[in-house]
């Protein structure tokens, strides 16, 4: 299964062409345009306070304020859009039914890179994780791997250089944009992102796009919807299950033969257990040694917001899991924890999600305490007092708080952990900066805890 091939940098030359969004995303995209097409005249859209930024960044830049309309969008041939808006913007939808064509920086890499060995991999949860030991434990078998993408470094980035094998991330946002690719990887599939997609099906779909252009579609075993839903797909691949890369035990095992005893992973938890296994299933896909490549599992560097232990401070342990922005993520979080003593600390942006999978986990095996914060803190307070959950459970406004009611609750040696099944635009900018916070509140340096290991080509 494989789709046509995304538009080229080169088809913009001699259409009005708007850049829509200046992240990172939106500065790589003005970057490898402007160095492919120098004379071309582009236009830019962006919030008020960027304005500045986006004349320094490039003084021949047209610059537009404040959020387009679908008169302004469709003034353009071509709109090159930010991942983060919605492709169901009914501007964007109109503008598009105009004639207006909207791309990406990720469709004009894929554009630009045909014949490029690439794993995409996506998911609700793991995607980040898989991703990196992918490309962790493909290096360990000296193969040149770029990683990019979602994860943290946009692919235009990287638009002029060379890699062996390309290890690419993508959002539910993203998986639309990709082009033919050799191996399409889905790690899980849970309810998210219904304010991007409209609706639960709609995410479920523009998930599952990604099959269309994987050439092999590997696929987590154990989730029998997503199995039912990726069956027909013509060179499907599982991982999770007894036949393939599974854990058993304490091991990861490929069929009947342990592999790695789960106790030597860095990345602590089960559900990194199953990241590992599908990262050496994409290898295996792609006719690597897999087996060879386990023992680099142990030296994997687990990556900041995802069950990060920060070290211990003041008597407690802390663990930063901000990138949890549902309520199963929690749970998965709790889980690797067993056994300890546990506060965690949940809540934020409120996307309606359903909680009551939490709360009936918490009510058969509650934490230590539960502090609820943030816009959705007192919906998940009162479940949680409805259902008879027996701790402390605690109603605060904002991570300052909770941080305090933390230590106030946690015995000394026992584990306060940020988890907190739900976005941070109540407060925060983005999960990262909510996870450098709660690592300031706790002791600790913000800003030696957010590097991402291995980005880029190594």
């Amino acid at each position: 299964m494989t789709g046509p091939l995304p538009m080229r940098i080169a088809d913009l030359t001699g259409h009005r062409v708007a850049i829509w969004g200046f992240g990172r995303e939106g500065r790589a995209a003005l970057r490898a345009l402007r160095q492919r097409c120098p004379d071309q005249h582009f236009t830019v859209f962006c919030s008020a306070a960027e304005v500045e930024a986006v004349r320094a960044f490039d003084a021949a830049l047209e610059v537009i304020a404040g959020e387009p309309d679908a008169a302004a969008l469709a003034r353009f041939d071509i709109v090159v859009k930010s991942p983060g808006i919605s492709a169901y913007k009914p501007a964007l939808l109109a503008a598009q039914a105009q004639g207006t064509r909207f791309t990406s920086g990720t469709a004009l890499w894929f554009g630009e890179n045909p014949a490029a060995r690439v794993i995409a991999v996506t998911g609700t949860k793991g995607k980040s994780t898989t991703s990196a030991l992918i490309a962790h434990l493909a290096r360990n078998l000296s193969v040149r791997t770029a990683l990019a993408g979602n994860i943290g470094l946009p692919l235009l980035e990287l638009l002029e250089q060379h890699a062996d094998l390309w290890v690419i991330e993508l959002s539910s946002f993203q998986t639309g944009e990709a082009g033919p690719l050799e191996l399409g990887v889905i790690t899980s599939l849970y309810e998210e992102h219904l304010d991007w997609h409209g609706s639960r099906e709609q995410y479920v779909i523009d998930k599952l796009r990604l099959a269309d252009v994987s050439r092999h579609w590997l696929v987590n075993a154990l989730q029998p919807a997503l199995l039912e839903r990726t069956r027909q797909h013509p060179h499907r691949l599982l991982f999770g299950g007894p036949e393939g890369w599974h854990v058993a035990g304490d091991f990861i095992c490929r069929g009947t033969q342990q592999v790695f005893p789960i106790a030597q992973l860095a990345a602590p938890g089960l559900h990194n257990a199953l990241n590992a296994c599908a990262a050496l299933a994409a290898l295996e896909a792609l006719g690597m040694d897999a087996r060879a490549a386990a023992p680099a599992l142990a030296s994997f560097r687990p990556l900041p917001h995802r069950l990060q232990p920060l070290g211990a401070h003041d008597g407690w342990h802390w663990v930063n899991d901000s990138i949890s922005t549902t309520p199963l993520a929690t749970l998965a979080a709790l889980e690797s924890l067993h056994g300890r003593t546990v506060t965690v600390l949940v809540g934020g942006h409120d996307r309606g999600l359903d909680w009551t999978p939490f709360v009936d986990a918490m009510r058969s095996a509650p934490a230590h305490a539960i502090i609820c914060m943030g816009s959705n803190g007192g919906r998940i307070e009162t479940a949680l007092r409805a259902a008879g959950v027996v701790c402390p459970i605690v109603h605060v406004a904002d991570l300052a708080s909770a941080v305090a009611e933390s230590k106030a609750h946690t015995p000394k040696g026992g584990v306060i952990l940020l988890s907190p099944g739900a976005p941070s635009f109540d407060q925060f900018k983005d999960y990262a900066e909510r996870g450098r916070r709660f690592a300031e509140l706790a002791g600790f340096d913000g800003a030696s805890i957010t590097g991402i290991e291995g980005l880029g080509i190594g």
